[in-house]
């Protein structure tokens, strides 16, 4: 079978929401302090604490949202332990990471700077499981009230004279695990009940975020949507994709086999189905869209790196990675009707991160460079697409060798992303442009791949794996042949130009 891809230019689908390609920090292991907050006694260079190389190479990449603080840790998270003068912010014991001891240095006025300084939307997942209405309508308070009030008068006490801007707020997390353990007729009463006291001030809006299930727990959408929906703006889903075993052993990250690649991939591919399913529930209750799916939790987990503390999930992240990425990115930007935001699990030397620390030094991984190479759907309109896909085997079991999904921004360019998953073939695939009166165009493209399905930067030798000019390409009359690597991600721009 041909690999097909039929593009309608004149045909959108939707709006590709920039909020897509978000990112989320927890108070986990490296992640916070060493992967973003050093101090600012620190030798690495940073601003008020925050490492400049991180800040730099986030703007770069456009991240449009920020999720934090947590993940399990917001459900202990306690946020006036973390505001005022830090040598007099209380300690805590971290829990569900580590065991480590946790100073609240960094804390909501860090986050909100951190944000400014990236230049995104901050998103903060409130405490419900540990945590009290009164709390965390304070949070708010104290974030976004303009007025005189003992919260607001502390803001400023604490440096902050004026309220910051605060859209998204997530009313808990996992509430059916490390959140508590609810049933989902409990959390949708407690929701309807936190989510009253989390006011609107002044002209800041807050769009609400529920927490919704865990991967298939179709049971839980329902009834949260049935109990909750007019109550919300978006409600969650996570799902990560882990090769192995949650219990017996999720996988190694870098020492993996073919069979290793393939399930890796067949199990991010399972995203289509989670979000079609979560998604038809969802339209029972709100038909007209108006609630966003928010797959803020995302992305690969294996075992950690030999040798790391296990509750800090260190991995290392190679080829395989930028795939798992590339089509994930794919099928977000196919539902962009219903997901409004996903955050990748997790911003730095944690999980899938898009970027690894040691000490003063930082390299990217190929994740970084996916989400490079795909910042150009954000708020771009969805073209309409048809694929016929040749198949890829391994084992007995198939899957379609290649993923796609076309944008046009504001400007008319075109953009395809294409990736190639199988991890020794090439793919050659005929791209039909169809609606047009363009009969030359300008094609450039940018291409992810590696020799080894292992290759994986380190910082002995941080561009092992890096984007590089793709040129494998023949315009025809009808549109594009493209010659894709094996294991490749390529995104292409399409330049059309009006017949003179």
């Amino acid at each position: 079978m041909e690999n097909q891809v039929v593009i309608n230019t004149d045909i959108t689908k939707g709006k590709i929401s920039r909020y897509i390609y978000g990112h989320f920090a927890e108070h986990l292991g490296r992640c916070i302090y060493e992967g973003i907050w050093v101090g600012e006694d620190s030798h690495i260079p940073n601003t008020y604490g925050i490492r400049q190389d991180v800040v730099e190479a986030l703007k770069k990449i456009k991240v449009p949202v920020l999720r934090w603080p947590g993940g399990c840790f917001a459900d202990e998270y306690h946020w006036k332990d973390g505001v005022g003068p830090r040598e007099r912010r209380k300690k805590m014991i971290n829990t569900h990471w580590g065991g480590v001891v946790e100073n609240n240095h960094f804390g909501t006025h860090e986050f909100m700077l951190l944000c400014e300084m990236i230049g995104c939307e901050p998103y903060i997942s409130g405490n419900v499981g540990s945590g009290t209405v009164q709390e965390m309508s304070e949070w708010i308070e104290y974030i976004t009230f303009d007025g005189t009030s003992s919260m607001a008068d502390w803001r400023r006490e604490n440096g902050r004279e004026k309220p910051w801007r605060l859209k998204y707020f997530g009313i808990g997390n996992e509430n059916w695990g490390c959140g508590g353990h609810m049933h989902p007729q409990y959390y949708a009463d407690l929701y309807r009940r936190y989510q009253t006291y989390v006011r609107n001030y002044g002209d800041n809006r807050l769009y609400k975020i529920a927490c919704g299930p865990n991967t298939d727990d179709y049971e839980w959408m329902e009834t949260v949507m049935r109990e909750a929906h007019q109550w919300m703006d978006g409600i969650s889903l996570h799902y990560y994709t882990v090769p192995g075993d949650w219990w017996t052993g999720k996988g190694s990250a870098t020492d993996f086999d073919e069979k290793e690649w393939f399930v890796t991939l067949k199990k991010a591919l399972r995203m289509e189905e989670l979000i079609t399913k979560h998604t038809n529930i969802m339209d029972k209750y709100d038909p007209e869209k108006r609630i966003g799916l928010i797959v803020d939790e995302w992305g690969t987990w294996y075992d950690v790196e030999p040798g790391t503390n296990p509750g800090f999930l260190y991995q290392q992240n190679t080829i395989r990675d930028a795939l798992v990425a590339g089509v994930t990115f794919n099928i977000f930007n196919h539902h962009c009707d219903r997901v409004h935001m996903a955050n990748l699990a997790q911003l730095v030397n944690v999980l899938q991160s898009v970027m690894l620390t040691d000490g003063e030094k930082m390299i990217l991984t190929p994740t970084y460079h996916v989400f490079d190479m795909y910042q150009v759907h954000q708020d771009a309109w969805l073209l309409d697409t048809y694929l016929t896909s040749a198949n890829y085997e391994h084992g007995g079991e198939l899957l379609p060798q290649i993923s796609v999904s076309a944008s046009k921004d504001e400007i008319g360019l075109i953009h395809i992303s294409l990736c190639n998953l199988s991890h020794e073939s090439s793919a050659k695939v005929h791209i039909q442009l169809r609606g047009s009166d363009s009969a030359h165009f300008e094609v450039k493209g940018v291409e992810l791949t590696a020799q080894d399905m292992r290759a994986h930067n380190t910082f002995e030798e941080p561009d092992a794996v890096e984007p590089t000019e793709y040129r494998r390409y023949t315009v025809t009359d009808q549109g594009i042949e493209a010659m894709l690597s094996p294991m490749s991600v390529t995104v292409l721009e399409l330049n059309l130009k009006q017949e003179q």
